[in-house]
């Protein structure tokens, strides 16, 4: 049988113990390894491995010894409880086998849960399992993961109480993130908010969500966006004495620009436009770049981009003017344009 969607994600949760057997596949490995971790606890409990009453297979192994399977299945353990015989990467040369195993499969025989990558709709593994009336086929895709997948995840790192300006911070964060990234962010939130009762902040999600521009640089954009343009020479030795490239410069506030252009020129406003944006902005910056975009306008942001594109020009070009000069020239132009 194949299961989808919201069946499939409370299927993971909470499986069921009398099935002959899962198959999980999908192109993305990551994905397949969670929900195969998280189907496989939910089984046999937390003491299920050490208690011996998981039996890993790796494919490769079973194309070698093809009754491995069929003795796992059949094998009675010596603690008592549900048994998982576990396939790994498998393909559909081992489709035969794992039917052999599967119609062999009677109660109280340990569960057959098989992992496998890509498989077409003709897939011999696919139609074994969803032909199966017993047995569930359940493909992982790339797609997002639903609200109700995330606060799964949320609540079993002990976050009950968010906030909704929170949640939509850490919806758009599983969509910028892979799903191993996200779990360990959700984690690292959890610990952070350990005994602390009062509702996660998006504040709180971005303290802890990984960050993609350095803090450092990111201050000299916060300058030059807000027009502070006597902090921009300070700021600009101290980013020079540890070292920062003024090519790197160059990226980052033209990044920086674009992303407030694609806020000001969205239809629903600089607020919708961020939050629609990729990789999203979160807390305390997204407040001051809705600001910043609301102040300059689509149209005068246009020109902003043109000056920093005729300065990322000259730096890559033959000149000899100094690179540093160049774009602090640049940003300290924009800073005098900036709205007060």
């Amino acid at each position: 049988m194949k299961l989808s969607g919201a069946a499939a994600s409370r299927y993971f949760g909470k499986p069921e113990a009398g099935r002959t057997g899962l198959l999980i596949f999908g192109a993305d490995a990551m994905r397949v390894a969670l929900r195969r971790q998280e189907v496989i606890a939910a089984l046999i409990g937390p003491q299920g491995e050490e208690e011996m009453r998981l039996t890993r297979i790796p494919a490769g192994d079973l194309r070698k010894d093809g009754a491995a399977l069929l003795d796992a299945v059949k094998a009675v353990g010596f603690f008592p409880g549900p048994r998982v015989a576990f396939v790994e990467d498998a393909t559909d040369t081992l489709a035969p086998t794992i039917k052999s195993a599967l119609e062999d499969w009677r109660e109280g025989d340990a569960q057959i849960v098989v992992t496998a990558g890509s498989l077409t709709a003709k897939s011999a593994l696919r139609k074994l399992f969803e032909g199966h009336s017993n047995a569930y086929a359940i493909g992982i895709y790339d797609d997002p993961p639903s609200r109700e997948e995330i606060e799964d995840i949320l609540r079993r790192a002990g976050l009950r109480d968010i906030a909704p300006e929170a949640m939509t911070d850490l919806m758009a964060l599983s969509r910028a993130l892979d799903p191993g990234d996200f779990r360990q962010t959700v984690e690292k939130i959890g610990l952070y908010k350990y005994q602390d009762t009062a509702p996660l902040t998006p504040a709180e999600v971005a303290a802890c969500a990984p960050s993609t521009i350095e803090a450092e640089v990111d201050d000299v954009l916060a300058i030059v966006a807000e027009g502070r343009a006597r902090e921009l020479g300070p700021t600009m030795r101290r980013l020079e004495g540890q070292g920062v490239l003024p090519v790197t410069l160059a990226i980052m506030a033209l990044r920086h620009f674009r992303a407030l252009h694609f806020a000001a020129s969205d239809p629903g406003g600089p607020a919708n436009g961020l939050t629609r944006m990729r990789p999203p902005v979160f807390g305390p910056r997204r407040d001051a770049m809705q600001r910043q975009a609301s102040g300059w306008g689509m149209y005068r942001l246009e020109e902003a981009l043109k000056a920093l594109i005729e300065a990322d020009l000259t730096l890559r070009s033959a000149s000899k003017a100094p690179q540093m000069a160049v774009i602090e020239r640049v940003l300290m132009r924009l800073a005098m344009m900036a709205p007060r």
